[in-house]
């Protein structure tokens, strides 16, 4: 029985109010952000040869569609506004799931808005600059402004994302434009089929270590496609549309990131690739002179921008799933019936966010100090949920699963195995970006830690009156 004096959760409920385009919108959203302009250059640097290199991107989406395929399974099984936090709790239990919801909130998701929130400020910051401290105003401001939009409800903030993601994929679709100019004009150095086909080049002879780093760059640039899990219980249709929203979503975003590669090498060539700061800028440059600069500049702005706002709407959910089991939480569980959408969870996200960015400041990394604070949290988890698809399949074998993972257990243990690598990665290549002497990497770690002894404390008023709410279905 819960203190009466806790505040408790709405009786309000995600509805089904999303379509198969707004999903879509929300996942490709999330997953093209900031990466595609700035780990191209590191996948070259790493990789043998241009067709490697090719290759690796292929790869990328391969694996991100096996994990796709595990979550559609879960999603449409257990349909929650919760997500993995839904999964964790249901394949084991309560505690580990809080230990993910805290890690959603004060590491996973509030790092990635700060970490774009940094991106978005840098180069709107070349567009128009504000004088001192210039990024953090613009990151700041964007980080509030959209939260105010999702705040006004599910519909707006819907809205608002496919805006921001089809202004977000036609400028991937100028850089292969650019490309195609650089290829067919002779601006760039050669990258055409000649260099494609190299057995080698600017890498040097095939090395295993190196392709697996420039996998963990790869990975990292299609990180997010498993958000679409938390808004299940808001899909129209779910049972069918889930597995077309994943699969086409990643798809759409290989064949979006092959082509800019292909770009890229265009232009550059695999060796002006690996030597490149800003990819995408000097791409540009060379193809439509000093006026393309500023285009990318723009254009890396809207890829934060929609980024930001997709993840702010999936990640206030996990906080709401979180506020709906734990009674001392209760505030981030009122979900506001009319919205359509968990304001408190917003605002309490909005909030950690913007202090994330304070100590990315602190440490002088910005964007990279937040990449390797957040990584090694979240592959730990995402390993967890692909290891929950084989407790739930043992644990609960009659349970209804409108969609079932092919070649069980091969692509599910294909999938774990993936996770665990770039768990490994994320703590073993980390740089140098620190905060009172530990490496920010650790930091993350150290919270996640913390995690601990919040749910100690929280743990004492009991499990939330009104239950699992966000839970849809099963």
């Amino acid at each position: 029985m819960s203190d009466p004096m806790t505040p408790q959760p709405s009786a309000g409920r995600p509805r089904p109010t999303l379509g198969a385009r707004e999903a879509v919108a929300i996942v490709v959203g999330i997953v093209i952000g900031a990466g595609i302009f700035k780990a191209p250059s590191l996948v070259a640097m790493n990789s043998p040869s241009a067709l490697w290199m090719m290759l690796a991107w292929a790869l990328g989406g391969l694996i991100s569609i096996i994990g796709a395929l595990c979550y559609c399974e879960l999603a449409t099984a257990y349909p929650s506004a919760g997500g993995d936090y839904h999964f964790l709790h249901r394949a084991f239990g309560r505690k580990l799931s809080f230990l993910f919801g805290w890690s959603r909130f004060a590491v996973i998701t509030t790092g990635s808005i700060a970490l774009l929130g940094f991106v978005f400020g840098d180069y709107m910051t070349q567009v128009l600059p504000l004088g001192p401290g210039s990024s953090a105003i613009w990151g700041v401001a964007a980080v509030l402004l959209l939260t105010v939009f999702n705040v006004l409800g599910v519909r707006q903030g819907a809205a608002i994302q496919v805006l921001l993601t089809g202004i977000e994929v036609a400028g991937l679709v100028l850089v292969f434009a650019a490309g195609v100019v650089a290829a067919t004009n002779g601006l760039g150095a050669s990258a055409s089929t000649g260099e494609l086909a190299a057995a080698s080049s600017a890498g040097g002879a095939f090395s295993l270590p190196a392709f697996g780093l420039a996998m963990v760059f790869v990975l990292l640039t299609f990180g997010g496609w498993n958000e679409a899990a938390y808004i299940s219980a808001e899909m129209r249709d779910r049972n069918r549309t889930m597995v077309p929203v994943m699969v086409g979503s990643i798809l759409l975003i290989t064949l979006l990131y092959l082509a800019a590669n292909w770009a890229y090498l265009a232009g550059l060539g695999l060796s002006g690739m690996s030597k490149s700061q800003a990819v995408a800028a000097d791409l540009l440059r060379i193809s439509f002179g000093k006026p393309g600069e500023m285009l990318i500049s723009l254009m890396v702005a809207v890829a934060a921008l929609t980024s930001i706002n997709a993840t702010m709407m999936v990640g206030a959910r996990s906080n709401f799933a979180v506020g709906q089991d734990w009674a001392a939480l209760g505030r981030l569980g009122v979900w506001v019936e009319d919205r359509g959408t968990p304001v408190n969870a917003l605002w309490a996200q909005c909030a950690f966010a913007i202090l994330l960015m304070g100590l990315g400041i602190a440490t002088g990394g910005g964007f990279a100090t937040m990449v390797e604070y957040t990584a090694p949290v979240f592959w730990l988890f995402f390993l967890l949920a692909g290891i929950s698809l084989f407790v739930l399949r043992i644990r609960e074998p009659d349970a209804p699963r409108p969609f079932r993972v092919p070649l069980y257990p091969v692509l599910p243990l294909a999938f774990c195995l993936a996770c665990a690598y770039m768990l490994w990665s994320s703590l073993s290549y980390v740089g140098g970006n620190t905060f009172l002497g530990v490496n920010a990497a650790w930091v993350g770690v150290a919270v996640l830690a913390a995690g601990t002894v919040l749910m100690a404390l929280v743990g004492r008023s009991g499990r939330a009156d009104g239950g699992r709410q966000a839970e849809g279905g099963t």
